[in-house]
């Protein structure tokens, strides 16, 4: 008799394992369709989303850049406005309140000269990579185009340009050579009446 009852409890330990527990699975959502199956039942168009503005522009939406200025058409004049350079806060863009009377003076030599054509030079100081720095300086000259086609010059007198940290005016690698290099300088450009 004990034979009999070790093999039925050991057929009836096989018939358990081999069968095992059944587990429902919690919070199993259905696996959704392939793209091919959605386009199958219902066409979808995918687009990318619109790119994301790091810092929104100064006075309204971005004023459209002009023509590219042949140089030899214009004489360039740096003297002539270099006492209304900008100057920028560090990793910035942003016009300073100080600093809108120079960008008045610059207005109004344009609207008393509308032969004049204008090229603003942003700059940089040392720190940054130069990718960076390019990117900065661009986007420091045209804060002030902007601002200045918002006191009523035309935009397509306005240029840009952007030297990065190339053309330092302090190359002493101290904080106030980074103050006097981090720059917006106005070039008037005449025509050229010899070209």
């Amino acid at each position: 008799m004990n034979k009999f009852t070790y093999t039925a409890a050991l057929a009836l330990a096989a018939a358990i394992a081999s069968t095992g527990c059944v587990h429902r699975p919690y919070d199993v959502s259905a696996i959704p369709p392939t793209r091919t199956e959605v386009a199958d039942q219902n066409p979808v168009t995918y687009s990318a989303p619109p790119p994301v503005q790091t810092q929104p522009p100064v006075y309204g939406s971005p004023v459209p850049e002009p023509p590219p200025i042949s140089a030899p058409a214009w004489a360039k004049d740096p003297k002539a406005l270099a006492a209304n350079t900008l100057h920028f806060s560090y990793d910035s863009a942003v016009i300073r309140d100080s600093d809108r009377a120079h960008l008045k003076a610059v207005a109004k030599a344009l609207k008393s000269d509308r032969s004049a054509n204008l090229m603003i030079e942003g700059n940089c100081d040392e720190r940054g990579t130069e990718e960076y720095n390019r990117a900065l300086g661009e986007r420091r000259a045209e804060a002030a185009r902007e601002a200045l086609v918002g006191m009523g010059i035309d935009g397509d007198r306005i240029h840009t340009v952007s030297y990065g940290k190339d053309k330092p005016v302090d190359t002493s690698h101290t904080a106030a050579a980074g103050t006097h290099n981090r720059r917006d300088d106005f070039v008037v450009l005449h025509p050229n009446t010899g070209a």
